[in-house]
């Protein structure tokens, strides 16, 4: 190879070479100074960063110094407020015990003059009493002085002048007392409403005990007790279904194997105890099912009622009687007046009535009608205001009777005037089927019994001739001596009588004393 060339090449390669350095050394330098240009960047960058941390700082630190300042200002003004507060409290209270000191001292002042008081009023009645004591020595050596002087007077002696002086003013008082008891008497019959209805009340509580256990319920048996919890239904509901539809109580309790049905409406008591026993042999027991059993229990009772009405009529052999008033006749089956069957006393009365008119040459159906009807007034004085007489009147009235059974009705109790004689075979009827022995739940012996005391205790009056226990011993009919007894002492003697009665004997109602004093005058013609 040429020389030349070889040096060319050479000196070509080291400048390259060269240039090569060159660019890398000027690289080089630039990267160093970029770097070093970052690098202090990066250094302002930290210093001025703690410097904003160190300013942060100090302000965090002057607000955290302004709010502890501030919290304990605020405490010590609450400090401040406290002791005020506690300051005038005690002030108050230091004041209130000033006072109450006061009061106690002003008290007990009082109370030194008021025993001063006392002492001296002590004092002073001591002094009257001896001065009274005294006084009464004088008036009772007087006294005696006086009755001496009276004796000697007389000629009587103290307990014969007694005796005098208390017949003469017993017997001066004893027409003063039978005004008095007539005017009372004339005070009562104003106030007659209060009176009644104390009588009534009187009777209720007597009566209510057996009355309440025998006659308000019906008693349902039951195939299991695991009935009783469809009965009752869920939360209740059959139960309060049962009740709503019929009206009655029904009372579900640790009695194994029965329900007690209670209501003192004993056509409602009924009509539930058939419901009751139609659901137990369906089965099928809910509300729904309730309500349309009793709808046709009651339209099926309604026509049992209607036909037991009907079976009087006939009983009595009598015709013509209005649907509505059978209804009422039918449902006495289901009432008791003390014990007695008011459909069965019905038959019996209108029997009494018709036997009475016979012989009376009366007409018999016609009395047997006002028998048979008498009580109608019975089934309806649940619902109605009034007697049940003047109800059952103004009922048969509407539905077409004749007006002598409207009265004979009205007047069996003598609430109204009996107007014709059918009214007061009506009333005898009436009375005589109650007062038989063993007709209103009395057993024989208590029965004579109750009419001899009656007798015995009203002849055990002096004057009294002879006495009768009449209407089952709800009566007693005493007849005095005219002789003997005055106008004003048979008053006096009928209160006697009735406060004797009422003292020794029990009796369930009430019992009328009625005293008879008659003149007779007898003479004969030959």
């Amino acid at each position: 190879m040429d020389p030349t060339m070889i040096i060319v090449s050479a000196l070509a390669a080291a400048g390259g070479a060269g240039a090569a350095y060159w660019l890398m050394s000027g690289r080089t330098r630039a990267l160093v100074a970029q770097y070093d240009a970052e690098t202090a960047s990066q250094a302002a960058l930290a210093v001025l960063e703690g410097q904003r941390h160190r300013e942060e700082l100090q302000s965090v630190q002057a607000s955290t110094d302004l709010a502890a300042q501030r919290e304990i200002a605020r405490a010590r003004e609450g400090v401040r407020a406290e002791e005020e507060a506690q300051a005038q409290r005690t002030g108050q209270e230091q004041k209130r015990l000033s006072r109450r000191a006061e009061e106690l001292e002003r008290h007990a002042v009082r109370a030194e003059r008021r025993d001063e008081e006392l002492v001296r009023r002590e004092k002073t009645l001591g002094d009257k009493q001896r001065a009274a004591a005294a006084r009464e020595s004088e008036l009772d050596v007087l006294r005696e002085d006086a009755v001496l002087a009276i004796e000697r007077a007389s000629g009587l002696s103290r307990e014969e002048a007694q005796k005098r002086l208390f017949s003469e003013v017993e017997e001066r008082s004893k027409a003063a007392i039978a005004r008095k008891v007539l005017a009372l008497e004339e005070s009562a019959r104003e106030r007659a409403e209060v009176t009644a209805k104390n009588i009534i009340s009187m009777a209720i509580q007597r009566y209510a005990g057996e009355y309440t256990c025998e006659r308000t319920v019906s008693v349902v048996n039951l195939p299991s007790e695991e009935i009783k919890g469809r009965i009752i239904g869920r939360e209740g509901r059959n139960i309060r279904a049962l009740e709503a539809a019929t009206g009655v109580d029904f009372i579900i309790d640790d009695t194994p194997q029965c329900i007690v049905i209670s209501a003192f409406n004993p056509i409602r008591r009924e009509v539930a105890r058939r419901t009751l026993e139609t659901l137990l042999e369906d089965g099928r027991i809910h509300p729904s099912r309730v309500e349309s059993v009793v709808r046709k229990t009651e339209s099926e009772f309604h026509k049992i009622i209607r036909a037991a009405g009907q079976e009087a009529a006939d009983e009595a052999g009598i015709s013509g009687i209005h649907p509505e008033i059978l209804k009422l006749l039918g449902a006495l089956k289901y009432r008791t007046s003390y014990g007695q069957n008011q459909w069965q006393h019905a038959i019996e009365v209108a029997f009494l009535c018709g036997t009475m008119a016979a012989e009376l040459g009366l007409d018999i159906k016609r009395a047997k009608r006002a028998g048979l009807l008498h009580d109608i007034g019975k089934v309806l004085d649940q619902t109605a205001e009034g007697s049940h007489a003047l109800i059952g009147a103004e009922f048969a009235r509407k539905h077409g009777e004749q007006k002598v059974i409207v009265n004979a009705i009205a007047s069996h109790h003598e609430e109204v005037p009996q107007e014709t004689i059918y009214a007061c075979l009506a009333q005898a009827a009436d009375a005589i089927s109650g007062a038989r022995p063993g007709a209103r739940r009395q057993m024989m012996q208590s029965y004579n019994q109750r009419l001899t005391d009656l007798e015995r205790i009203s002849n055990s009056f002096p004057g009294v001739e002879r006495s009768y226990a009449v209407q089952a011993g709800r009566e007693v009919r005493v007849i005095v001596e005219n002789g003997r007894v005055t106008d004003e002492e048979a008053v006096v003697m009928s209160h006697e009588i009735a406060q004797k009665i009422e003292t020794e004997m029990a009796y369930p109602g009430q019992i009328k004393v009625t005293v008879i004093r008659e003149t007779r005058i007898v003479n004969y013609a030959r």
